[in-house]
C-alpha cells in the first residue's frame, strides 16, 4: 500500500530559498538519499513517495541543474543548521567603527598627549580614528598652527597608527583619518 503523502507532509511553509515537497513543479528530479547516496533520476511523484515513506521532506537543493537535484532530509533540521552556521559567521565578523577626537588650534602639549593616549586605545581595539580640528573666528588666520597640531598628534600615535587620510581642510575644519597599524 502506498503511503498518503498529505498525511506525512512535514513542512508546509513556503520557503524563499528552497522548494520543498509539493512546491517542486519539475517532472523529473535527481534524488539524493539521506545518507548521501545517489538514487538517480526519477519522476517527482516517486521521489515524493520515497520521502513520505521515510517521513522526511523532499528539498530542491539545486534548482538550476538539469534535471534539478533534490535531497530527502528533515527540512526543519536543515534550516536550523543553516541558521547556526550564519550565526557563527556573524560572531567571527569584526565591524570597524570610526571614533572621533577633537582638537583645538591652541591646545597644550600635555592635552595632545592625553588625547593621543585615548586615540591609541581606540586604534589598539581595531577602530579607526577621525581627528578633527575646528577653526573658530580669528583662528582661521592660523591654519599653519592647526596643521602643526595635527602633525604633532600623528607623531604621538605613530607607533600604533597609519595615516589613511592626510590632514585636509573641509570648510572651517581640518580633518585626518588614522587607521590601526597592521602587524604583517
Amino acid at each position: 500500500m502506498k503511503p498518503d503523502r498529505k498525511v506525512f507532509r512535514r513542512c508546509t511553509a513556503i520557503s524563499k530559498e528552497n522548494l520543498i515537497n509539493e512546491e517542486i513543479r519539475d517532472r523529473e528530479v535527481r534524488v539524493i538519499d539521506t545518507d548521501g547516496t545517489m538514487l538517480g533520476v526519477m519522476p517527482t511523484d516517486k521521489a515524493l513517495d520515497l520521502a513520505a515513506e521515510k517521513k522526511l521532506d523532499l528539498v530542491n537543493i539545486s534548482p538550476n541543474a538539469k534535471p534539478p537535484v533534490c535531497k530527502i532530509l528533515d527540512y526543519g533540521k536543515y534550516r536550523y543548521e543553516l541558521q547556526k552556521k550564519e550565526k557563527e559567521a556573524k560572531k567571527k565578523q569584526r565591524t570597524t567603527q570610526i571614533k572621533e577626537i577633537r582638537l583645538s588650534t591652541f591646545i597644550e602639549e600635555h592635552d595632545v598627549k592625553v588625547k593621543a593616549n585615548t586615540a591609541s586605545k581606540f586604534l589598539k581595539d581595531g577602530d579607526k580614528v577621525k581627528v578633527s580640528l575646528r577653526f573658530r573666528g580669528r583662528e582661521r588666520d592660523y591654519k599653519d598652527k592647526g596643521m602643526a597640531v595635527m602633525q604633532a598628534f600623528a607623531e604621538a600615535v605613530s607607533d600604533v597608527s597609519v595615516i589613511e587620510k592626510k590632514p585636509l581642510f573641509e570648510g572651517r575644519s581640518l580633518t585626518m583619518v588614522l587607521g590601526p597599524k597592521s602587524d604583517k
